[in-house]
């Protein structure tokens, strides 16, 4: 992978094309001669010069150091928050997410220290990944991503938007525990499509990466074909709110893939879709015989919004997972702390299994100390 003055060449090129040597050798706190002897693998680069480097450059240290990718190195992509007046696009809590982004990294890390676990690539294409995912998936869709394409879905609470991440070969799809499912449901998509689409691989300077998510998770959740079949002029209340139920989106979500398919749409049903997305379910839905749950069909009384509501609003964590943190735990490898953090519950009402301690005799560490 050529030498550590190569590397630093090849980020100087990609990052700052222009910047004098003089100028980013300042930066760093190193002479211009030194600076350039080490580009030049005349000079070795101290610790503390690729930190600050890597920091300037933007660059992954370990990649710096070694030419291979950290294995624990955290890529994450964010759920953007779209201005449909200005274009742009923006993650406004970012900065308050860093800590909870953070802890969920640590439990990967800690759940998988040799990152010997790495998930697979999930299909690249739309038609591809629908398939895997089966019929109904938005149904319960954490499940299906997880059984079906071995990927992770991680709710917490306090969360501003949505985000995935891959670390030690692991892919995540963290999403905030709210009551708003078909929210979740199009984060879901969105981070799905950044995964299939290698989006955590390379850096985005624009809005490129956003948009093509948001396209395949609208090809995902609201098929062109589906669409199409639908007589949008027509189509009764309680057909549009089956419709939305089995979907999993939102009416706004709806109304906009349709007008950005140019489908005809009565006004009827522009007026319909104009309601609160929760509205249109419990005016035409709550009370329908047919309409399945996560435990399968239900009776009519039991109010399946809500159940809906709920799922999406629960904290969760993979079983495997914690499954990990169990087994390390059990091995004296791991505190039970993060285990607890993870289940929302206090440490010591953790009813885990704990290595034995061994209990020596004061001769025998006297002796092992040889006194």
């Amino acid at each position: 992978m050529g030498s550590i003055g190569g590397r630093v060449q090849q980020c100087i090129r990609s990052t700052f094309p222009t910047i004098r040597q003089q100028d980013l050798a300042k930066r760093v706190g190193m002479t211009p001669d030194a600076f350039s002897r080490a580009l030049n693998d005349k000079r070795a680069f101290s610790s503390i010069e690729l930190a600050l480097l890597a920091d300037v450059l933007e660059a992954d240290v370990h990649w710096l150091i070694t030419g291979t990718v950290d294995p624990h190195r955290v890529r994450i992509a964010a759920r953007h928050e779209f201005d449909h007046a200005t274009g742009g696009r923006s993650v406004p809590g970012r900065e308050q997410d860093d800590q909870e982004l953070a802890n969920v990294a640590l439990a990967y890390r800690q759940a998988y220290p040799a990152a010997d676990q790495p998930s697979t690539a999930p299909p690249r294409t739309v038609e591809d990944l629908r398939a895997a995912l089966g019929d109904n998936f938005v149904r319960d869709f954490a499940d299906r991503v997880e059984e079906r394409l071995g990927i992770d879905v991680v709710r917490i609470a306090g969360l501003t938007t949505d985000y995935s991440f891959t670390v030690g070969g692991r892919s995540v799809i963290l999403l905030a525990a709210r009551a708003n499912w078909f929210r979740s449901n199009w984060s879901m998509a969105h981070e799905l499509a950044h995964l299939a689409l290698g989006h955590h691989d390379v850096e985005d300077t624009g809005n490129s990466q956003e948009a093509a998510a948001n396209a395949f998770a609208a090809d995902l959740l609201l098929p062109r074909e589906v669409l199409s079949a639908v007589d949008w002029q027509s189509i009764s209340g309680h057909d549009l709110a089956r419709f939305v139920w089995d979907a999993g989106v939102s009416c706004e979500a709806l109304i906009r893939r349709l007008n950005a398919l140019q489908l005809p749409v009565s006004v009827e049903v522009r007026k319909a879709l104009d309601a609160p997305t929760q509205r249109l379910l419990r005016e035409h839905l709550s009370a329908v015989p047919g309409v399945t749950g996560r435990s399968g069909e239900l009776p009519a009384p039991i109010d399946l919004i809500t159940e809906r509501m709920n799922a999406s609003a629960m904290r969760r964590f993979p079983l495997s997972v914690q499954a990990a943190h169990l087994r390390r735990i059990a091995l004296g490898e791991l505190s039970p702390g993060t285990l607890a953090w993870m289940l929302d519950t206090p440490e010591e009402d953790l009813a885990v299994d704990r290595p034995t301690p061994v209990h020596e005799s004061v001769d025998s560490l006297a002796s092992a100390l040889g006194l």
